[in-house]
């Protein structure tokens, strides 16, 4: 069976971490990359034998690369802190690697927030490419919304990775802030212009995509929240870039 490195880069993540390492235990390595975490982090990761590295913060895609990179084994397994395997995904993943069919993945992903499964919202079919030969596919270098890129044909998997991604409204506005910033530099550097109009437009087109397109409104409470944060997400990402503009 070909053998399997986790990798995972932090900054800050003590009140996560166990639970994702805990989760990743049955793999042949975990290899995480930190870019200067001031809590407990590093302490965690090491008790739990993790291969560590500390470098500066080189972007989302950049700094996901690098950690591939330090990876033993072809076969990569790529986690966020806030995320969980699952043991169907476990078992699957243990399984598929026996004799795999393809050389990349992607991963049925089930997403809480402000602790309810949210299940509509189109965050349902949120399937993302996280396992892969890493000598045959490759972060690509966007500082936000990276992905993985390949040129062989992708298999999927639909035994789901959780992902605890805001547990309550305060970790959600401090993402929103670093996320806006560096979608608007990301989009100023490409030339890209916007107005006050536009990203009224944007948040407007956001809230209704997420709320009624996707029947966010499925999601109770929860759902109406999550699309009122995306689409304020989207107005402060093309507000800062008019205030760049500007400038």
């Amino acid at each position: 069976m070909n053998r399997l490195s986790a990798v995972i880069i932090t900054k800050n993540e003590e009140d996560n971490l166990p639970r994702c390492l805990k989760s990743l235990a049955w793999a042949d390595e975990i290899v995480l990359v930190d870019s200067g975490s001031t809590d407990k982090t590093l302490d965690i990761a090491r008790s739990f034998n993790c291969s560590v590295y500390v470098t500066e913060w080189l972007g989302f895609g950049k700094a996901k690369q690098f950690a591939v990179s330090k990876a033993s084994n072809p076969w990569t397994l790529v986690v966020d802190a806030d995320e969980e395997v699952t043991p169907a995904l476990r078992d699957e993943i243990t399984q598929l690697l026996q004799a795999p069919r393809f050389f990349a993945y992607r991963i049925l992903r089930r997403s809480y927030y402000l602790g309810r499964m949210i299940t509509h919202s189109g965050w349902q079919t949120d399937y993302t490419l996280r396992l892969f030969d890493r000598t045959k596919a490759a972060f690509n270098d966007k500082p936000v919304h990276e992905s993985v890129q390949t040129d062989y044909p992708i298999g999927k998997i639909d035994k789901p990775l959780l992902h605890y991604t805001y547990p309550n409204l305060q970790v959600h506005l401090r993402k929103m802030d670093t996320y806006g910033n560096l979608g608007a530099e990301n989009l100023f550097r490409k030339g890209k212009r916007s107005s006050i109009a536009k990203a009224l437009m944007r948040a407007v087109a956001k809230f209704f995509k997420m709320y009624i397109l996707k029947q966010g409104f499925k999601d109770g409470k929860e759902g109406l929240v999550l699309a009122l944060m995306s689409s304020f997400g989207v107005f402060y990402k093309y507000i800062r870039l008019w205030e760049k503009c500007k400038r």
